[in-house]
C-alpha cells in the first residue's frame, strides 16, 4: 500500500504546473509627475483633454483642479493625483488596468465603457506605452 500511495503522489506532482508570484513593479512618482501627468492635459483631435471631465469629478479618476493661472499642478497636487491614478491600475499589468482600458477603442482592445471618448485608438499611441511603461515600472532613469 505505501507503494502505491507514492506512485500517486509521484502522479500528482509530475502534471502540476508551478508558477512563481512575481512582484509587481513600483510605481514611480517621478516618472508619473514628468512622463504620465501631463497626458491628462494634451489636447487631442476630435476628444477633450482628460483633465476637463476628471476635474474633481465623481467618478474613478478625479484629478486636481489646476490652480488659476497655472498650466500645471504643484507638488503638492500631483501627489494626489498619483495617489488616485495609481488605484485605477495594476502595477505590471496595463492591459488589465482600468485607467488603460477605458480611453483605448474596443478595437484598440479597450473596454466598451468611457463616456469620454476613445482618446487611444490603439496601444501603438505613444501616450498609451508612455502611461504602460509607467505601470510596468519605467523610471526616469529607464524607459
Amino acid at each position: 500500500m505505501p507503494g502505491r500511495a507514492l506512485i500517486v503522489v509521484a502522479v500528482v506532482l509530475a502534471g502540476a504546473s508551478y508558477t512563481v508570484a512575481q512582484t509587481p513593479p513600483k510605481l514611480d512618482y517621478d516618472y508619473f509627475a514628468k512622463r504620465v501627468e501631463p497626458i491628462f492635459l494634451v489636447k487631442r483631435a476630435g476628444h477633450a483633454r482628460c483633465y476637463m471631465c476628471h476635474v474633481e469629478s465623481n467618478n474613478a479618476l478625479r484629478l486636481e483642479r489646476l490652480p488659476a493661472g497655472a498650466q500645471f499642478w504643484t507638488d503638492e497636487q500631483s501627489a494626489k493625483n498619483f495617489a488616485a491614478v495609481s488605484k485605477l491600475v495594476n502595477p505590471g499589468d496595463p492591459d488589465t488596468s482600468r485607467l488603460m482600458q477605458h480611453p483605448l477603442a474596443p478595437e484598440g482592445g479597450g473596454n466598451v465603457f468611457h463616456s469620454g471618448g476613445r482618446q487611444f485608438a490603439s496601444k501603438k499611441d505613444p501616450n498609451w506605452q508612455t502611461i504602460a511603461a509607467w505601470i510596468n515600472g519605467a523610471t526616469l532613469g529607464k524607459k
